[in-house]
């Protein structure tokens, strides 16, 4: 019978789960709706984002979820497929990102004079505002989704290199790699056998960590002019084209894409810090 002082007790379906099916379960839904959200996103072509003006500046109802902005456009389909482009800035920069610091970092294992090449590096590029080096690259390579991404990728590498440099260092002191080295095995043969497998978990999760700073990024050069075409519906250009109704009245236009954008950062950092704790047995332990 249930303690009459405590009063009846609460049926919780999730209590009884451990926590790796609680990590996996939190990771299953973030990744769902991200899918949703690209997919979505994929089917919407920019000729469907038509203007109508009979239909302006329209507050959120059950026909525009959204409401619609200055020129009658659905500004739920809007922020879907500025999502949609925000992704795959985000997924090119965070790959090319990740290239870049697995190629520095094998490189500056080979020797300290390298080693100390590419320390200086991190830290020179450390040293310089992200959003103010994102902007110099961008205006130098054009603008536009190109120039976004390669600015992001080479402002965000210095993270994961600082990690892989460290594991790099680690995996080397060991016996097994030591012993190749006196059995005559070449340093490209050691890093494919035994360092590439050791660190591949943290370039997985380094990957996807580095997903919503650069998405991020991407959105705040974009709200500064610097980014993506004013023509395209990117989360950016929406923010800073919204700027000019606030105070009108039409808080719509910022509210539901400013939030859609901080939801979507904080999915990939949610499934980022679980996948770590399934991949990486010292994070699960802590």
């Amino acid at each position: 019978m249930a303690n009459s002082n405590n009063g009846p007790s609460i049926y919780n379906p999730f209590a009884k789960l451990n926590l790796r099916t609680k990590t996996l379960i939190t990771i299953g839904l973030s990744v769902f709706i991200l899918v949703i959200v690209v997919i979505s996103s994929l089917f919407i072509n920019s000729g469907d984002i038509t203007t109508n003006f009979q239909a302006m500046n329209k507050p959120p109802s059950f026909e525009h979820f959204f409401g619609t902005d200055w020129m009658g456009r659905d500004m739920f389909t809007r922020t879907l497929k500025g999502l949609g482009l925000s992704v795959q800035i985000g997924a090119g920069a965070s790959i090319l990102s990740s290239l870049i610091a697995i190629v520095l970092s094998f490189i500056g294992s080979t020797n300290r004079f390298l080693d100390g090449v590419i320390s200086w590096l991190v830290d020179l590029f450390l040293s310089i505002p992200h959003i103010l080096l994102i902007i110099l690259i961008s205006i130098s390579l054009g603008g536009g989704a190109f120039g976004v991404t390669v600015g992001v990728a080479l402002t965000h590498w210095t993270s994961l290199t600082r990690v892989l440099r460290a594991e790099i260092k680690q995996i080397k002191t060991s016996d097994f790699v030591k012993l190749s080295e006196r059995f005559g095995k070449s340093k490209l043969w050691i890093a494919r056998k035994h360092i590439l497998p050791l660190v591949t978990t943290q370039i997985i999760v380094g990957t996807i960590l580095i997903f919503p700073h650069a998405i991020m990024h991407e959105a705040s050069v974009t709200f500064l002019g610097f980014g993506l075409s004013p023509h395209e519906p990117a989360i950016g250009i929406i923010l800073s084209e919204s700027m000019k109704y606030l105070a009108t009245g039409n808080w719509w236009l910022a509210l539901f894409p400013g939030l859609s954008l901080l939801i979507l950062v904080l999915l990939f950092d949610i499934a980022g810090e679980n996948i770590k704790k399934i991949l990486d047995p010292t994070s699960a332990n802590e």
